[in-house]
């Protein structure tokens, strides 16, 4: 007979003082807590996200990856902890978030060129002001195919470079990515992974992006978040300083190889415990 723990009464716990993060940090998260049925997943989490940075995030499977950045972008709640972006709220903060699903994160009734400016109409933004906006995003990725079109007409790949535009749209703090190459054919990823390293050069935004495949976690990052089997920790942060943008050739270079290797000697010793 298994026995189903009951979460503690947080409401009862005494809420330790803020400590904020290094110079340089651009997500400080403290205490964050939350239980699944009974049982906690993460449990008085810290973790410092620094700025203008590409964090990965990986780990065992069930780890809660998707779910640590849902609940940094708001999506799932928390049950205890504190999250700052900059010193500021969620709601104080512009985000953007590219999810993997594309096929349900775009609105099927909507044009593909009304679901990428919908975040901008959302802000009061005018027409010439969304009209320059677009022209700026379809210049930066590209775009060859038809944005009057609906999204069901597109192809997979082009779902998720408007989703990944319309994610951008807002020019956000933050921009999170949950898997978003998995149901990708390997030219649609070669082509998106470019192009979020030209958004990244270009602008600098924070992203933190959960991924299952370790090359491109690694490959896109400079940061590597290594997670612990649950109750979930952070088992390692590793750098990842090579130059961009990153091409093929950069999957041969000893440094990349290192730290792969280095990433997947992490993971396989949390997967064992």
């Amino acid at each position: 007979m298994s026995t189903v723990l009951n979460p503690p009464a947080f409401a009862d716990v005494p809420k330790p003082r803020f400590q904020p993060g290094p110079v340089g940090t651009h997500i400080t998260i403290r205490g964050l807590t939350k239980y699944f049925a009974g049982w906690p997943l993460y449990e008085n989490f810290d973790l410092d996200i620094p700025k203008n940075k590409i964090v990965s995030v990986f780990g065992p499977n069930g780890c809660g990856k998707s779910t640590l950045i849902n609940m940094i972008a708001g999506l799932i709640p928390i049950d205890r902890g504190e999250i700052l972006f900059d010193g500021k709220s969620l709601k104080d903060t512009r985000i953007g978030y590219v999810f993997q699903n594309y096929r349900e994160a775009l609105f099927p009734w909507m044009r593909t060129i009304d679901n990428i400016a919908y975040p901008l109409l959302l802000e009061g933004k005018g027409k010439a002001e969304v009209d320059r906006r677009m022209d700026e995003l379809v210049a930066s990725f590209d775009v060859k195919f038809d944005l009057n079109r609906y999204p069901y007409e597109l192809s997979g790949g082009q779902q998720q470079t408007a989703s990944i535009m319309r994610a951008l749209a807002p020019r956000p703090e933050v921009l999170f990515l949950d898997e978003p190459f998995s149901a990708l054919d390997f030219e649609m990823t070669l082509f998106i992974r470019e192009k979020l390293q030209e958004v990244f050069i270009q602008t600098g935004t924070t992203m933190l992006l959960v991924s299952h495949d370790l090359e491109e976690a690694v490959y896109l990052a400079d940061q590597i978040l290594l997670l612990t089997k649950r109750p979930t920790k952070v088992a390692e942060i590793l750098e990842y300083t090579d130059a961009r943008p990153r091409t093929v050739e950069t999957l041969s270079q000893p440094s990349f190889v290192a730290a792969k290797k280095l990433s997947l000697e992490i993971f396989q010793r949390e997967v064992r415990r």
